[in-house]
């Protein structure tokens, strides 16, 4: 499988199956759509009256020439891989301890209810967060780096909790030759100087959550009152980045049809200092006002487009920073079972409510009939399991010809069953904001190399 584009006076030749690039010249990037279906001959006659025939001639024997190297049309090798793959043993590596159901925010597209998930607000004790742990160890099998999200609703509303299961964590490394890669994501209104340093000790990676612009921020993250919290946060989150020397975190926010020019967001957030940022769109039911639509499309795609050209002039001025999205590993990337399969919600990975309920992911809290279990008595509903373990890219129908499938590996299973009733299908608008960032992502890596 091969697919072709133009961005920003590229032109891109992706071979999907062994994930080479080329940056080809006109005449080949038309050669190449011909190559399979025609002969060099039949090649020249369709051509030769736009290129010169010993141009196409010579394009057309180096596109032979990749074939024959196996780096273009190239076979999927991993599709009879399948069936062994959905069979494997379950280890689970990863939890999201929803440390707080209640949150000092009112978000307009929290899907969250504010913290309180469908159900209640509560904090998570101590007692069930260390059950978390201890069947995240006792499940993890023989893994020995396992990771824990402190999520929320607002997470440091529960920051002491959050301490003592770090600190019970680090004694449980060495009893068990663990180790522990703790995050947290926080709105910022808590934060102090106290927290930022446990964080900058303890936590591998932090997630900040703000939108970008204040008009931008203030309309869609205000406190329940409806002030905005844009002042009160940005001087913290400054602060805190510097303080992890530009590493280790990142800005995240949300865009909806509020702000379709998003990209002046992401750079309003690199102009205040950020060098670590993500701006993700927004996933509402198409009833709410502020959800994106098809027709939006178009204006998204332009505004990535731009914000791909800016962040390569930037990046020459030596002003350069990292958008989450657009961050790509052409060389090896993700081991063939993450390729397939994403994030694992479900399987490798469970989100754990303040009373110790198991659920695939935090978009799926709340929703009884996708209870897996609890911390006591362990995963139970194994039928839900099986069906998450053999979710992949060959299990929906939509990804299986998508030149994207390798990266995006499948989608966000929760957006599915929010949007079609099951965890095979792909919420579309995503999808194709996903197309077209990984094209933005793959032309900068050519843009860059080009630069070398």
């Amino acid at each position: 499988m091969v697919h072709q584009y133009k961005n920003n006076g590229y032109n891109i030749v992706l071979d999907v199956n062994s994930g080479a690039v080329h940056v080809v010249d006109d005449v080949t990037y038309d050669v190449i759509p011909l190559f399979e279906s025609s002969t060099k001959e039949q090649i020249i006659q369709k051509l030769k009256d736009v290129y010169p025939e010993g141009e196409i001639a010579e394009s057309y024997d180096e596109v032979k020439e990749l074939v024959s190297n196996g780096s273009l049309f190239t076979k999927d090798e991993y599709e009879g891989y399948i069936d062994q793959f959905k069979t494997r043993p379950t280890v689970v590596k990863a939890l999201c301890l929803h440390i707080a159901h209640d949150c000092n925010l009112a978000c307009r597209y929290c899907f969250a209810e504010e913290g309180e998930y469908h159900g209640r607000k509560e904090l998570m004790s101590f007692e069930v967060g260390k059950a978390a742990l201890d069947f995240l160890i006792a499940n993890s099998s023989n893994r020995k780096n396992l990771e824990v999200d402190f999520f929320g609703g607002e997470p440091l509303l529960n920051f002491d909790v959050v301490k003592q299961l770090v600190a019970y964590g680090r004694e449980q490394e060495i009893l068990h030759n663990k180790k522990f890669r703790f995050t947290l994501t926080t709105n910022g209104v808590l934060l102090n100087d106290e927290i930022m340093e446990f964080a900058n000790q303890e936590m591998d990676n932090v997630v900040l959550s703000i939108d970008g612009r204040k008009e931008v921020h203030d309309k869609m993250r205000p406190f329940s009152k409806g002030a905005g919290s844009y002042d009160l946060i940005v001087p913290k989150f400054q602060k805190f980045a510097d303080s992890r020397n530009q590493e280790r975190y990142y800005v995240r926010g949300t865009f909806t049809r509020n702000n379709l020019d998003f990209s002046k967001d992401v750079l309003h957030l690199a102009d205040l200092g950020f060098q670590q940022i993500s701006v993700e769109p927004v996933v509402a039911q198409p009833e709410e006002g502020y959800a994106l639509r098809e027709e939006d499309l178009p204006l998204l795609f332009e505004e990535y487009d731009k914000l791909a050209a800016e962040m390569l002039r930037r990046n020459k001025e030596g002003k350069g920073f990292q958008f989450f999205h657009f961050m790509i590993d052409l060389e090896g990337g993700p081991c063939v079972a993450k390729r397939l399969s994403g994030c694992g919600s479900g399987t490798e990975y469970l989100a754990v409510t303040p009373w110790g309920d198991f659920y695939p992911c935090h978009q799926f809290v709340g929703d009884d009939a996708f209870l897996m279990g609890n911390v006591t008595e362990g995963v139970n509903h194994l039928d839900l399991q099986k069906k998450f373990q053999g979710c992949n890219v060959y299990a929906k129908e939509k990804c299986r010809n998508c030149f994207a499938k390798f990266y995006c590996s499948g989608g966000c299973a929760a957006n599915s069953y929010h949007f079609h009733g099951n965890i095979t299908d792909v919420y579309d608008i995503g999808c194709q904001l996903q197309k077209k960032r990984i094209e933005c992502a793959i032309m900068m890596k050519a843009a860059m190399a080009e630069e070398e």
